[in-house]
């Protein structure tokens, strides 16, 4: 509906009350109802669901039209975040949250902080992601009231052409609402506990669920060691759990996002099942790390498989752990891409040691052979150091052409000393092309960094505190702040406006009109900043 078609709604209802309601006005009814579109989390995640398909449908006919996103940790981040997209870039399309599970126990968990184990409040996740939204909606009431406010001063100033343009950008108004991949780990339990919480996060307002094949009980963060992963079918049974969480509550396009961590994870806690052979039970076991044996010489207790004739015992560890074959890992990460596919999930994760084109699109190659549109969402993981690996990436591929590497210690790249050498100027050109070149041959539809601003924050606060606590004092906030925040435009140099106190004496003038007490007066010290 339209600002008009609000409006003349309010009036009819208004009119309907016999005057007993004339002291609401239609039109701050109307401003109202257009500030809160989304009723619900679950209208949220329809709209945004819609928006993913959409958004996949344009990948598949063209590569770079690939979409990206950053870790939030906090509402205000994000909205911080799609208030800077909208003022440099002019619309939010293709740009979308990530809701991190290891920023979540880092930084969200009442047992403060922890590692990335599924240790933390499973109800952490859903309530971050109805923060985030929370916030994203604030973003559109204010910036909303900021457009109603200059269409009164255009009808004030008796300005029709002003008018006109504000009323404009009301109808064309683009929300800050976008969608957001969040992190349900591995489950926080079995089938039915991975149900329940995808149940409250979709409900929160999340259109796509990012789940992961590790064991729930020993869960660990995708670039640590001691990862464990579970059978196909154990995993089969989370993704269907999640896509009846999305089809109970009505989101019949939610998006599944299916994590494999087995070219880093080299054991198992469990033997699949196997009825047949090549059955997918038969498959998972067949990586197993295991040694012929003759029945006669069994040990009490042992594990033994039988496979074509052959008695095979898996190696098994002290903690009771299953041991993978090593150089299994990318066989694995292919069997369960297109195990996942083909079994109700729409988008592949691979997490990988590095960041290297050609590693990840030799896995998706393989598994296009079987799912032609296969899409990857790839970590831009903190975890790696993007500096080194593209060095020494670059260094590797000036060796191989025949190039004269003597002047670069392969072991020492990191140093300064390189940044503004042949070599490292080729490394920084990959790295800024890495998005758009893995999407073009590695079938990445979605680029995100999980923890960027878990170091953003920590970058600043420390900038900050150097300064502040320095020789700088004041100037050193400032400077390294407030000037910066005056000339670059950032919104929240006006923290009142921010928080929301505009909105707030918005709404006591439409309650108590002239009698309103309001904040936003000729003494706010906000005005300093007009």
């Amino acid at each position: 509906m339209s600002y008009q078609d609000f409006k003349k709604s309010s009036e009819q209802l208004i009119n309907s009350k016999d005057g007993t309601w004339t002291g609401i006005d239609a039109e701050s009814v109307a401003r109202m109802q257009l500030q809160n579109r989304f009723k619900t989390g679950l209208d949220i995640a329809k709209y945004t669901a819609a928006i993913m398909r959409e958004d996949m449908a344009a990948y598949d006919a063209d590569s770079s039209k690939y979409t990206q996103s950053l870790g939030c940790w906090h509402g205000f981040i994000a909205q911080q975040k799609m208030i800077s997209i909208k003022k440099h870039f002019g619309d939010t399309k293709r740009r979308y949250l990530y809701l991190s599970g290891w920023m979540v126990a880092a930084l969200r968990s009442e047992f403060g902080p922890l590692p990335d184990q599924s240790m933390h409040e499973k109800t952490s996740v859903p309530a971050l992601i109805e923060e985030l939204y929370t916030f994203l909606r604030q973003a559109d009431a204010r910036e909303l009231g900021g457009l109603f406010r200059d269409i009164d001063a255009a009808r004030d100033a008796g300005d029709s052409a002003a008018e006109k343009a504000a009323m404009d950008k009301v109808e064309n108004f683009q929300t800050h609402v976008v969608p957001i991949i969040a992190d349900i780990d591995a489950g926080f339990g079995n089938a039915e506990a991975t149900y329940l919480l995808a149940k409250k996060m979709i409900e929160a307002g999340a259109c796509a669920l990012q789940i992961e094949n590790q064991v729930s009980d020993e869960k660990q963060c995708g670039h640590q060691d001691g990862k464990v992963t579970v059978p196909h079918e154990d995993f089969l049974a989370k993704i269907r759990a999640c896509r009846y969480a999305f089809l109970e509550l009505g989101v019949d396009d939610g998006i599944i996002v299916t994590r494999t961590d087995s070219l880093g994870a080299g054991l198992t806690k469990q033997i699949a099942v196997s009825n047949e052979p090549g059955d997918l039970g038969d498959q998972y076991n067949s990586f197993l790390d295991c040694e012929e044996i003759d029945p006669s010489t069994a040990k009490n207790g042992d594990v033994i498989l039988n496979r074509d004739g052959k008695m095979l015992r898996p190696k098994r560890l002290p903690s009771n752990l299953f041991q993978f074959r090593a150089g299994t890992g990318e066989d694995r990460c292919v069997l369960d891409s297109i195990t996942s596919l083909q079994n109700g999930a729409d988008l592949l994760w691979i997490e990988t040691e590095k960041p290297h084109v050609e590693q990840i699109a030799g896995m998706m190659d393989r598994i296009r052979e079987v799912i032609p549109n296969a899409k990857l969402v790839y970590n831009n993981s903190p975890s790696f150091n993007w500096t080194l690996n593209f060095r020494q990436q670059v260094f590797d591929a000036m060796k191989s052409e025949g190039l004269d590497v003597s002047e670069y210690d392969r072991d020492n790249l990191m140093s300064e000393e390189y940044d503004d050498t042949e070599l490292g100027e080729a490394a920084d050109k990959r790295i800024r092309t890495f998005q758009a070149d893995g999407a073009k041959r590695a079938g990445i539809f979605h680029h995100l960094i999980t923890l960027p601003t878990y170091h953003t924050a920590a970058l600043s606060t420390d900038n900050l505190a150097k300064e502040y606590f320095g020789d700088a004092g004041m100037l050193g906030y400032v400077l390294g702040v407030q000037r910066k925040e005056i000339r670059e435009g950032i919104a929240c140099v006006k923290h009142q406006n921010m928080s929301g106190s505009d909105i707030g004496d918005d709404h006591k003038e439409y309650f108590a009109g002239e009698a309103a007490l309001k904040a936003g007066g000729k003494h706010n010290t906000m005005n300093q900043f007009g």
